[in-house]
Formats: C-alpha cells, structure tokens, sequence
C-alpha cells in the first residue's frame, strides 16, 4: 500500500510538473495570423507588401532628407512634418518584420516579451501621430488666424517643447497597461488576430482580471484619439471662420490651400482607425482576411500615404524632389 501510494504521488507530482511546463511555453509564445485560406499565396502576397513597406520606409527617409538638407525649409510647419515622417518611419520599422516574416515563410511565432515591446511601439506611435496632428492644426491655424505673430508664438525652443510633451503623453501613459500584460495568465489559444501585437488582441487572449486594463485604454482612446480628433475639428471650424472674412476671393483660395495637405493626413489616419474599431464592434461575422486586411490598413495606409500627399501638395517639397529627380538642362 506504502509503495502503491509512493508511486501515486511520483505520478501526481511528474503531471503537475508537465502542466507547469507546458503552462510556462504556452504563456511564452504566440502565434500571429497573416491571411486565413491564402497561406498558398504568401509568396505573391510577400511582393506589394514589400513594395508598400519599402515605399514607407524610403518616402518618409526622402521628406526627413529634404526637410534636413533644404535650409528655406526650416520652419515651423515643416519641423512638425519632420516629427509625422519620423513617426511614420517608426510605424514602418516596428510592424516589418513580422508581416513580412509570415509572408515570406520564416516565422509565425512571436515571444511575449516581443508582443508586448511590439504592441507599446504601435500604440504609442498611433497616439504620437494623433498628436502630431494636433500640432500641426494649431500650426495651421497660428498661421492663418494670426500670420503677424506666427514666428513670435512657434519659436523653436516652443517646437521642442510640443515635441517633447507629445512624445511624453505617447509612450508615458501607456506604460502602466503594456506593462501589466506581462503578468497576464493567458490560457487560451493563443492565436493573435493580426500579424502584429495589440493591447485589445492580447486583453482577448487573457484569463487574469483585465479590468483595470479595460478602462484605462478606453480613457486613454477618449482622452487622446477622441480629444485630438476634436480639438483639430474646433481649429478648422475657426480657421474657416477667419478665412470667411477675407474680401479677397483669392486670398481665402490660397489660405485654405495651405491646409489641403494637413486635412488629407487627419483623413488618411482617422479613417482606417474608424474601420478598424467598427470591423472588430460589428463585424464579428465576417472572413478573418477582412479583419486581418483592416488592421493592415490601419498600419500602413497612413505611412505610405503621408509622404506622398506632402509631395504632391507642398510646393517646397516637390520642386526640391523634382531637382534630385531631373537632369539640368
């Protein structure tokens, strides 16, 4: 009976053991999701993905080149789209290598610690671009609603100073929530639904109590997101208003021009932002592709498309583009 119940509790102790083991890898890995029925197509999947993050990568390189190295350029509006290219440039670096790595084949797995590094870049790096934003309207409208005091209010030591403060509410507030995902028990499959790491998919993934993380990511998005959106929204409203009163046909023209390239960029970010939120609110029927698609977008429609706007609708940085591009005559 002794030895019966010796042997019972060697095999009790040898499962918790394999338990705790396989508790231990599962907590450590996770699986990404590229497109659900298409894994036949990565390898033509893989070219216009790395087309689009070689464009993200080189378009946002050529606007920081331009605005570096061209001297009429150094002005408030241009260092603020030197702030959105670089935060672009970011968004690009952070995602490539597991969106590619799907498509190329090489892995779909991805430790926690680099889910969670992943998704405090992608989180913090939206929150920085909305704020950006933000700065650039309040840029727009010191120059339209007051052009005599422009260079007296955004002088540069106030530039680095809204730099700074946007890079701070960026990365500092969403510390104490990312951090907090590494203490998470997650005991259920641990399949990602996007080809990246988010707050909202690893929350999904959890058994712990994530009720602090709820609240405080939804008051960080109301705060952040939802306040810049209309904080940018009242800066137009009185920018039109002051523009409205302008006799000149002409001048209301060429005021608003100034803003085509600023309105396009809030566009570009906020709408793949609202698809997004409403594919995973009310979409829930739909194919996995459609989701995994639109958290694609939201990734890279605003990098890829930021530099191309700025060059084709900013004066400056088009004819110094078309310098480097065409041979003398």
């Amino acid at each position: 009976m002794s030895n019966r119940h010796g042997m019972t509790r060697m095999a009790g102790h040898s499962v918790t053991s394999t338990a705790m083991c396989m508790t231990s890898f599962s907590n450590s890995t996770f699986l990404l999701t590229g497109f659900p029925g298409l894994e036949r197509e990565y390898p033509w999947l893989s070219i216009p993905f790395s087309c689009i993050y070689a464009m993200v990568l080189s378009g946002n390189c050529l606007v920081l080149h331009v605005i570096r190295t061209e001297p009429s350029l150094h002005q408030p509006m241009f260092y603020f789209l030197a702030m959105l290219a670089l935060t672009d440039l970011c968004m690009g670096l952070s995602t490539v290598h597991t969106v590619l790595g799907i498509l190329w084949g090489l892995s779909q797995e991805i430790s926690l610690d680099a889910c969670i590094a992943q998704a405090f870049f992608v989180h913090g790096l939206s929150c920085m671009e909305s704020g950006v934003l933000l700065a650039m309207a309040f840029d727009r409208f010191t120059a339209i609603c007051n052009p005599l005091r422009y260079t007296s209010i955004l002088t540069n030591t106030r530039i680095i100073s809204i730099g700074v403060a946007i890079l701070g509410r960026s990365f500092l507030f969403i510390t104490a929530p990312i951090v907090r995902l590494k203490f998470f028990d997650y005991c259920r499959p641990h399949i990602l639904s996007h080809s990246f790491c988010l707050h909202q998919d690893l929350l999904r993934l959890a058994c712990s109590d994530i009720r602090f993380n709820s609240f405080y990511a939804l008051a960080l998005v109301i705060c952040t997101l939802f306040l810049d959106a209309v904080l940018i929204l009242v800066s137009y409203i009185l920018i039109l208003h002051s523009v409205l009163t302008i006799a000149s046909r002409e001048e209301r023209f060429k005021s608003l021009q100034t803003c085509v390239s600023h309105i396009c960029a809030v566009l570009v970010f906020y709408i793949p932002i609202i698809g997004l939120t409403m594919v995973h609110r009310f979409g829930k029927h739909l194919s996995p592709v459609v989701h995994v698609l639109m958290g694609n977008i939201y990734i890279l429609f605003p990098p890829l498309m930021n530099p191309i706007i700025y060059s084709v609708k900013t004066q400056q940085i088009r004819i110094r583009i078309q310098r480097w591009f065409t041979k003398p005559n």
